[in-house]
């Protein structure tokens, strides 16, 4: 455990080597993610035919004519300052070359298709900016049915208030980053003391990630979504462990909301998390059979077997085609980051993952080779714990019964808890023998 302290040094020390290197190749790959995904064009879907800027450093609106009313959502995210609006899936009918240029407090902006069913249009700002109006106007006047957005410049403290909680940076650190201690609390009178400062709270701390949210639905299967599946569990999952009070229990997500796979990362670990749990569930296209049974996943360079390299691959492309790639470090970069300093912290994760095999097997059913291992961006914190817990097939007729079941989920929500319990015994025990 003493060499963990060492780690964040270590990994500066890594990436500073590896950038002096990997620059030239960093540099293609950021012009590469700039350009938007296309669209499948589809009569179907709503148009998109025209888009424009108005205003100046102070207010600044964006105007998108569509042919048809859509609901739209739109949230900030800090550093670099962005806008993200999420609606529907839009073929976007637009002038070549686009977004490029902007206008008051919109740098650019990029736009395109996130996932079948759902359309992103990612605004880069020049500041910190309010939201102040994020709509659809119906067709008026012979004007067509526009998406509006209204942005007012604020300062950095009111930015962030603004901001979900799990994307304010000051619950995101970078990796080198030391844990600040809050400042002291003012007495609410000068000549009364300061009441003594509450002790802190030394339970471990679990992170529970249920996968995708907002417009990543993930997977979907007879009008199931993974994303509403996988929420409901990590809930009764929360819920369940809390009621121990041995931990101190803590979620990426609560709502339908979209966290990005690397902020999942840093809220865990600006949280201390001793342990992190995302929550998922698979699927197979209708062409390629039939497989049933939940799987746990832990992090590794080579993917076990190809159907782990696959769904690895499936993951990580979800979010950064989603227009909001928060990747800080290239892939040899983060490589290399895992190799210094997360030798510790994977023998955990395998070992968690062993323990939670044994007590899901005598609950649900269990993939014919249940331990397995690849590349998720989700699971590579260098000082977290981490697995990946696919619950079954959403494909699978069976499992999908018993994903929709309260019964299954009260049970399989039992044995997870039962394998965290058993977890932090080992290791305060191990802690105890000095070892």
């Amino acid at each position: 455990m003493a060499n963990r302290a060492n780690h964040p040094g270590l990994a500066g020390f890594a990436i500073l080597c590896a950038a002096a290197f990997l620059w030239p190749l960093t540099a293609r790959v950021a012009a590469v993610e700039t350009q938007p995904p296309k669209p499948a064009a589809s009569a179907h879907f709503p148009t998109a035919s025209g888009a424009r800027l108005a205003g100046d450093e102070k207010q600044t609106r964006f105007i998108l004519d569509l042919d048809q009313s859509i609901p739209v959502r739109a949230f900030a995210l800090a550093d670099p300052y962005r806008v993200v609006v999420d609606i529907p899936q839009v073929t976007f009918q637009l002038p070549s070359g686009i977004g490029a240029a902007g206008r008051g407090l919109i740098k650019a902006f990029r736009y395109g298709l996130v996932m079948p069913g759902g359309s992103r249009i990612v605004f880069d700002l020049t500041g910190p900016a309010k939201i102040s109006n994020a709509s659809v106007l119906a067709a008026a006047n012979g004007q067509p049915p526009r998406l509006v957005l209204e942005l007012e410049a604020v300062d950095r403290a009111a930015f962030v208030q603004s901001l979900a909680p799990a994307s304010r940076p000051e619950l995101r650190p970078a990796i080198a980053e030391p844990h600040e201690a809050p400042a002291a609390a003012v007495p609410a009178k000068l000549d009364e003391p300061a009441a003594p400062p509450s002790p802190p709270d030394k339970r471990p701390v679990v992170v529970i990630d249920p996968g995708h949210g907002g417009p990543d639905n993930g997977t979907q299967w007879d009008g199931v979504s993974e994303k509403t599946l996988v929420l409901a569990f990590a809930l009764a999952l929360r819920d369940r462990i809390e009621q121990s009070g041995k931990y101190h229990v803590v979620m990426t997500r609560t709502d339908d909301t979209f966290i990005p796979l690397d902020d999942r990362v840093k809220f865990a670990r600006g949280q201390s998390a001793s342990l992190f749990v995302s929550i998922h569930a698979d699927s197979l296209p209708r062409r390629e059979g039939d497989a049933q049974g939940a799987s746990i996943y832990t992090l590794s360079d080579r993917a076990s077997d190809a159907e782990a390299e696959k769904l690895a691959e499936a993951e990580n492309k979800a979010d950064a085609i989603g227009g909001v790639n928060l990747t800080e470090e290239p892939t040899d970069v983060a490589d290399i980051l895992i190799d210094l300093a997360q030798r510790e912290t994977r023998t955990f994760s395998n070992r968690f993952a062993r323990l939670l095999m044994g007590e899901m097997k005598s609950v649900t059913r269990m993939h014919k080779n249940p331990l397995k291992s690849a590349g998720f961006r989700v699971l590579k914190a260098p000082d977290v714990p981490s697995v990946l817990v696919e619950l079954g097939y959403v494909s699978n007729k069976d499992d999908l019964e018993h994903l929709q079941s309260d019964s299954w989920r009260n049970r399989t929500v039992g044995s997870v808890a039962h394998a965290i319990d058993m977890f932090f015994a080992k290791r305060l025990a191990t802690a105890g023998n000095g070892n």
